[in-house]
C-alpha cells in the first residue's frame, strides 16, 4: 500500500501552507484586482445615486420611477446583466464595473433618500430661520444628518459588490473569482478555499472601514446630540428643545 505524499499540494488538501507560499503573487494580484473593481464600481454607483436621490427628494413625483427602475435593475441576474452589457463594453473590466454599479443603485438611492427624509422638520425650520439657503441647508444640515442611513446602504452595497465581483470571472475580470472558478474546474481544493476565505476577509475589512468612516463623520451621535450649524448656534431637535 502506497504511503500518502508528504506534499499537501500533491494530496490536494483543503488547507495547504505550500499553496500560500508558492502562489503568493498570484493571490496578491487577485486581491488587488478584486479590491479595485469593488471600490471603482461602488464609487461610480454613489456618484450616480446621490443626484438621483436629491432629484427624488426635490421632485417627489420622481420617487416612484427612480426607485422602481433601480429595483428592477437589481432583480436582473448577474449573468444576464453582463450579457446585456457585453455588446457595449465587450470583454473588459468596464463591463464588470458598470454592472456592479447598477446593482448598487437601489441600495444607495433608497438609503440616501431615507436619510434625507428622516431629517427632523424642526431642524430644517430652525436652519431656514437662521438664514440658511436651500443649498447651504442641504450641505451643512441635511446631508450630515443623512449620513448614518446613507452609510448603512453604502456598507451593504460594498459587501454585495465584493461577492458579485467574483461573477466577473466569466469575462476574465473577477479578481478572486478567477481563482475560485479555475479551482472548481480543476478541483483544486486549496485554491478554492483560500480565494473564498480572502473574499470574506475583504468584505469584513470593507465593512469595518466604512463603519469607522461613519463614526468619524458623525461625532455628534456618540455624544447624543445633533450637529451644530456654522454660526456656532445649536439647532433644535425634533421635540423643539435645543440640543
Amino acid at each position: 500500500m502506497t504511503a500518502p505524499p508528504d506534499d499537501c499540494l500533491a494530496r490536494n488538501d483543503w488547507i495547504c501552507g505550500d499553496y500560500l507560499s508558492t502562489r503568493r503573487q498570484i493571490l496578491l494580484d487577485a486581491v488587488g484586482q478584486h479590491v479595485q473593481l469593488t471600490v471603482v464600481s461602488v464609487g461610480l454607483g454613489l456618484v450616480i445615486a446621490l443626484p438621483l436621490a436629491l432629484l427624488a427628494r426635490r421632485r417627489r413625483w420622481t420617487v416612484g420611477p427612480v426607485l422602481g427602475i433601480t429595483t428592477v435593475v437589481y432583480t436582473i441576474p448577474s449573468l444576464a446583466m453582463f450579457s446585456l452589457l457585453l455588446p457595449v463594453y465587450g470583454l473588459s473590466a468596464t463591463l464588470v464595473v458598470v454592472g456592479l454599479a447598477l446593482y448598487s443603485l437601489t441600495l444607495l438611492v433608497r438609503n440616501i433618500l431615507a436619510g434625507l427624509d428622516g431629517v427632523p422638520a424642526g431642524t430644517k425650520e430652525a436652519a431656514r430661520g437662521m438664514g440658511y439657503g436651500p443649498m447651504r441647508q442641504l450641505l451643512t444640515v441635511e446631508l450630515p444628518l443623512a449620513v448614518p442611513a446613507a452609510m448603512a446602504g453604502l456598507r451593504i452595497a460594498t459587501v454585495s459588490a465584493v461577492a458579485l465581483t467574483t461573477v466577473g470571472a466569466i469575462v476574465g475580470y473577477g479578481g478572486l473569482g478567477n481563482l475560485i472558478y479555475a479551482g472548481m474546474n480543476a478541483y483544486f481544493k486549496a485554491q478554492v478555499l483560500t480565494a473564498s476565505v480572502l473574499c470574506v476577509l475583504i468584505a469584513v475589512a470593507f465593512d469595518l472601514l466604512l463603519l469607522g468612516v461613519e463614526r468619524l463623520l458623525t461625532p455628534w451621535r456618540r455624544a447624543g446630540r445633533t450637529p451644530r450649524p456654522a454660526r456656532g448656534r445649536r439647532l433644535p431637535t425634533a421635540s423643539g428643545r435645543r440640543a
